[in-house]
């Protein structure tokens, strides 16, 4: 089988220039090897994610020139492509890891239930399970649940270490402690959590090759561990360094001005945010426009940059000219 990459966005909010650095990576990283690309929408977040932000996140990619094989709107032989349409299937594979004993159930209270439908993000506290309910007998649970606690559930980890080789930042080991040890899959309101619908996804969907920020490369092993337990393969990883503020904050859905949809209202070509992202990952000599069919004749992921990218306070300016410049098309 060739090489199957994946956009799996979420709709909790519009793009910004950091998401579009990382799809148009994810795209090129395909489409250099001549493989297929999945668009699947993650808005597995019953909280925060809208139908109005995927509609904007296909709007965005569409503009930038990025194009997908299978998705939401074309449909494809591994649908559905969003995770609100699969959670028959999370629940199937939950069951067995129950059945089986992969999983336990946790009554505590922590804000990591509350917030594990996303992806935590490099900096974010990650605490120690210290294993409280991991060796609870039926009289335990029974106890806990007669006082209505409802519990979640939490998978076993062991103390193996997990390593894997990133094509950007080479091998990589860590420890249970790293991440967090027994982490939990589903919450106790029933909202299950990002590491596992995405590896349930990426390995029903045959996704064989996975690029995101490096920002979350400690949710790797966590990953790993579910791998494990349903016996499927890992993808090839590629995390790519972050793209950040002139102040050096990572940017995030939260930073409006950033936004893909404001610099297409400002003028801003897309050909030409597109030229600045690649001169960025070293694909092109000097910044001019460029469609993405251009940039996939000369990407290497051996040559993609380790440090992050940041972005000076007039980008928008820097844009603005570079999209007044001929294109290379």
């Amino acid at each position: 089988m060739g090489v199957r990459g994946r956009l799996a966005p979420s709709p909790t909010g519009y793009l910004h220039i950091g998401n579009a650095w990382a799809f148009l990576i994810a795209w090129l990283a395909v489409r250099a090897e001549g493989g297929s690309l999945v668009l699947r929408m993650e808005d597995i977040d019953p909280d925060r994610s809208r139908r109005e932000f995927e509609l904007g996140i296909v709007e965005d990619l569409k503009w930038l020139g990025l194009d997908w094989d299978e998705g939401p709107d074309s449909g494809g032989a591994f649908g559905p492509y969003r995770q609100s349409d699969r959670l028959g299937y999370y629940g199937q594979v939950l069951d067995e890891f129950i059945r089986s004993g992969k999983v336990y159930p946790c009554y505590c209270t922590r804000k990591e239930l509350r917030s594990m439908a996303s992806a935590p993000h490099l900096g974010e506290h990650v605490p120690v399970y210290p294993g409280t309910c991991r060796n609870l007998d039926a009289a335990g649970q029974r106890h806990r649940e007669a006082s209505g606690r409802a519990p979640a559930q939490r998978m076993r980890c062991g103390e193996k270490p997990r390593t894997f080789v990133d094509a950007v930042y080479g091998r990589q080991r860590y420890v249970p402690a790293e991440w967090g040890g027994d982490f939990p899959v589903r919450r106790s309101d029933g909202v299950y959590a990002y590491q596992f619908a995405v590896v349930l996804d990426d390995a029903a969907m045959q996704v064989n090759q996975v690029v995101r920020g490096r920002d979350i490369l400690h949710c790797t092993p966590r990953q790993l561990v579910i791998y494990e337990a349903i016996g499927a393969e890992p993808p090839a990883y590629i995390h790519v360094p972050l793209v950040l503020d002139a102040e050096g904050e990572r940017l995030a859905k939260r930073h409006g001005h950033f936004e893909l949809r404001r610099l297409r209202e400002a003028g801003v070509a897309p050909q030409a945010l597109v030229g600045f992202l690649g001169w960025k990952a070293g694909l092109l000599e000097t910044c001019v426009p460029c469609p993405p069919d251009l940039l996939a004749a000369r990407f290497r992921k051996e040559n993609l940059p380790h440090e992050d990218i940041r972005l000076d306070h007039d980008i928008l300016s820097l844009l603005a000219g570079i999209s007044e410049q001929g294109s290379l098309a």
